[in-house]
């Protein structure tokens, strides 16, 4: 199963519900990130679920435990598909948001409560974090370590580039949804500085592509998700909306 995130990247929830009304035929998930949230708040959240299509609410959560917890809660009470939370907020603030989640769920659905480990848009010396080499070694021993603690504390997700997918998949098992942001068309530039193409995803073994301006900003952003949905299954992948 290998599914395509279309990134709603926009400053007002019109042009966003416009590209989810052109799309929806093709693809099944949305992001809602923090431009859009900020712009027009759980309104566009409920818009995009009342159009039967799900949401990866993209807000990064990153403060203090009881703080998480009360932000995981409500997100989950939009009814939402996936909700981020940065990994390095360590043991205690991830534990506090998977309990958010589980008490706002109860006995109904749960998201997938994911883990950002490091940005994609952050290079080797930008992505070492404190005390790191900067190199690539030293960011996917960053990757890594925030990935194992992520499953640790019962995260069900991991947010990370492709670069280092494979061996997270390796490092936690097939259990865990590997989320992958920044990919690409394989004859597409790069504009993410940790990147990578349909192909590099499918053979790491993730689970979610997120893709942004590629498909939104296409001049047939229809045909363009097409694309990206025939690239997964000429990989060897399992498209599904």
């Amino acid at each position: 199963m290998t599914k395509v995130i279309v990134a709603l990247d926009f400053p007002s929830e019109s042009e966003a519900l416009s590209m989810v009304d052109l799309l929806k035929p093709d693809v099944g998930l949305f992001k809602v990130g923090l431009e859009l949230f900020v712009a027009s708040g759980p309104s566009v959240v409920r818009a995009v679920r009342e159009r039967d299509a799900g949401v990866f609410l993209d807000l990064k959560l990153n403060d203090i435990p009881n703080t998480v917890k009360g932000a995981a809660a409500c997100a989950t009470r939009l009814d939402v598909d996936i909700i981020s939370v940065h990994a390095g907020i360590g043991r205690e603030g991830l534990v506090a948001a998977r309990q958010g989640v589980e008490e706002a769920a109860g006995v109904g659905k749960r998201p997938v409560l994911a883990a950002v480990t490091v940005l994609t848009s952050l290079g080797g010396e930008e992505a070492g974090g404190e005390g790191g080499a900067g190199t690539a070694g030293a960011v996917l021993e960053r990757v890594l370590r925030l990935s194992r603690l992520a499953v640790e504390c019962g995260l069900d997700g991991i947010i990370t580039s492709v670069r280092e997918a494979a061996e997270v998949r390796r490092a936690v098992g097939p259990g865990p949804s590997i989320i992958t942001p920044g990919i690409r068309l394989s004859d597409s530039v790069q504009d993410h500085k940790r990147a990578g193409t349909v192909a590099d995803a499918v053979a790491a073994g993730v689970d979610f592509l997120v893709v942004g301006r590629p498909i939104t900003r296409a001049p047939d952003p229809r045909a363009q998700a097409r694309r990206f949905i025939e690239e997964i299954a000429r990989s060897g992948g399992k498209p599904e909306k």
